[in-house]
């Protein structure tokens, strides 16, 4: 199975990709600003995304793992906090550069059979979840759910299916240090996530852990 992972440098990317290559399948992982044998790709730029889809040249790709993301707004204050230009990095990477991760590499998904999209998105997206602040990363997170949702209905006809996910509070640079779970915890229940997901399921928001969550 190739698995084509965004933002694999560090955190739970890096983990999915580990755990990936220990069980023997094909992974290109890539990063913006590549650390080790990542592959470049900025996913807020469309040129890389193309650059990325003539990278692969026919490959088809079994399962696109849209990690990427940013959370530049923790602890902004109401007011005057929240800058524009904040919002708009944000959006940029965890919205549309999910979006055009999907968009350039439709072919490589089309080419296998049963292929599958994976978006984290985070419990934050949910209107469940609404205690307040960081404003910016929950609408950000809320967009992409519905982003998967719409996909999942739209990719219907190719036999792709759509998942997105909440990858848990986890112990990483984004999650900080006093998260719940650790990077392997996360990786693993995601790992049976994605190999639960189906074309039945398609469009589902669902925990680490294997819960449904509410939208």
């Amino acid at each position: 199975m190739h698995i084509l992972i965004t933002g694999a440098n560090r955190g739970i990317g890096r983990a999915l990709a580990d755990h990936y290559r220990q069980a023997g399948h094909d992974v290109t992982a890539t990063a913006r600003t590549p650390s080790g044998d990542e592959v470049a790709l900025d996913v807020t730029n469309p040129a890389s995304c193309a650059a990325l889809a003539a990278h692969l040249g026919a490959r088809a790709v079994d399962l696109l793992i849209c990690n990427a993301g940013v959370y530049l707004d923790k602890g902004q204050p109401l007011d005057g906090g929240y800058p524009a230009q904040m919002w708009a990095e944000t959006f940029a990477t965890n919205v549309t550069g999910v979006f055009l991760s999907v968009q350039a590499l439709l072919p490589h998904l089309r080419a296998g059979k049963g292929a599958k999209i994976a978006i984290i998105s985070s419990q934050m997206a949910s209107h469940t979840r609404a205690p307040g602040g960081s404003y910016i990363y929950r609408a950000s997170k809320a967009a992409a759910l519905n982003l998967g949702r719409n996909l999942a209905s739209d990719l219907a006809g190719d036999g792709i299916a759509v998942g997105i996910y909440h990858p848990g509070w986890v112990r990483t640079e984004m999650g900080g240090g006093s998260a719940e779970i650790s990077v392997e915890e996360a990786a693993t229940g995601l790992v049976a996530r994605f190999a639960a997901l189906d074309m039945a399921s398609s469009g589902l928001f669902e925990t680490w852990d294997g819960r449904a969550h509410p939208y």
